[in-house]
């Protein structure tokens, strides 16, 4: 099944191949605070003598760190025997600490509301404070994946050397907002929601109604119109639609959805102490050497608002994916879009 900007392949909390760096409670941007905070991680490789060959590569809108590992091993960009390679599980993408479990008064739509920047003080915690690290090789993502890259380097701009943000964005854009709106409201709407409250009997109308919105958006224009869905194994559109995204958001919790995609939509690399709200402030104060990648046919981040991004940053290059795949090009689902994906990680990592 191809990923999808939703949970992935069915494996909704039932991944057990990582570790959880307990946080205690975590102080959150907002003033609230997240009780017993998880970060689950999966972590690749050996930290070297100066702690400075560390990658930290981060997880999209209900992807876990299984969805990294196509860029991670011998012969690929990402190889553990160069590299201390840590991929961190989103906030409410039901590894690391989410509505479905978390217990006690955060559970369900108790949960707080998480910001990217919450996200990475977690993350920054497990990488420097536990593992030591001195220095930063390399951060990079996918979608909401590679919203946290771009916060990483604005919070570190010194710390970190290299970044390679794939199919996302340092801001959400107003056209993307609209489009989250309508995805909650579309949730919401069920009766079964029950203001989040809905228990052991969850929205499942919502939620499939959800997927069937969202493959308009993962995909572009250009894939159904030629049959892109053919290559993945599916022999017709509406099995892909219900395969890919229908029976993906099922599979889902509904608050966990929901507070990843309050994250989204509140993603903006200047909302920080640093910078007061002044995104091209924050863009102009990363420093890493950068190569954004949108796709050519993404519809929630597409590659011009990636290119105003670029132009204020000082040494980010643009490289747009010649793809047809919308979105989901950064996303492991063609062969020629990897094989782009991956020749420009390695002009990256070939920089000093």
């Amino acid at each position: 099944m191809p990923k999808c900007c939703g949970p992935t392949r069915g494996e909704w909390g039932h991944v057990n191949d990582y570790d959880v760096f307990e946080l205690g409670d975590l102080p959150l941007q907002s003033g609230d605070v997240l009780r017993d905070a998880k970060l689950a991680y999966k972590a690749h490789g050996t930290l070297d003598e100066q702690r400075a060959n560390v990658v930290v590569f981060l997880t999209a809108y209900g992807g876990t760190h299984r969805d990294n590992a196509w860029l991670i091993g011998p012969g690929l960009p990402l190889d553990p025997e160069r590299y201390f390679i840590v991929c961190a599980n989103l906030f409410g993408g039901g590894l690391s600490s989410s509505p479905s479990n978390t217990s006690g008064a955060q559970h369900g739509h108790a949960f707080p509301h998480l910001t990217v920047y919450d996200n990475v003080e977690a993350q920054r915690r497990l990488v420097l404070d536990h593992f030591g690290a001195r220095e930063i090789a390399l951060v990079l993502g996918f979608s909401m994946g590679a919203q946290q890259t771009f916060h990483w380097a604005a919070r570190d701009p010194s710390l970190v050397k290299r970044i390679a943000p794939i199919c996302g964005s340092a801001r959400t854009a107003d056209h993307n907002i609209v489009f989250l709106d309508g995805i909650r409201a579309v949730l919401e709407l069920d009766p079964a929601f029950a203001g989040g409250a809905y228990g052991d009997a969850p929205p499942l109308a919502g939620q499939r109604a959800v997927g069937r919105t969202w493959a308009a958006w993962g995909q572009s224009q250009t894939f159904y119109r030629e049959e892109r869905w053919r290559r993945l194994g599916f022999d017709s559109r509406d099995a892909f639609v219900e395969a890919a995204y229908v029976e993906s958001f099922a599979s889902a919790d509904a608050n966990d959805l929901l507070a990843m995609l309050w994250t989204w939509r509140h993603a903006d690399v200047g909302a920080h102490a640093l910078y007061g709200g002044d995104t091209q402030r924050a863009l102009a104060a990363i420093t890493a050497n950068a190569i954004v990648m949108p796709s050519a046919t993404d519809t929630y981040f597409p590659p011009e608002d990636s290119a105003l991004e670029v132009a204020a940053m000082p040494n980010a290059t643009l490289a747009t994916i010649p793809s047809g795949n919308g979105h989901q090009a950064g996303a492991n689902i063609d062969p020629d879009d990897d094989a782009f994906v991956i020749a420009r990680l390695r002009e990256l990592l070939s920089l000093a």
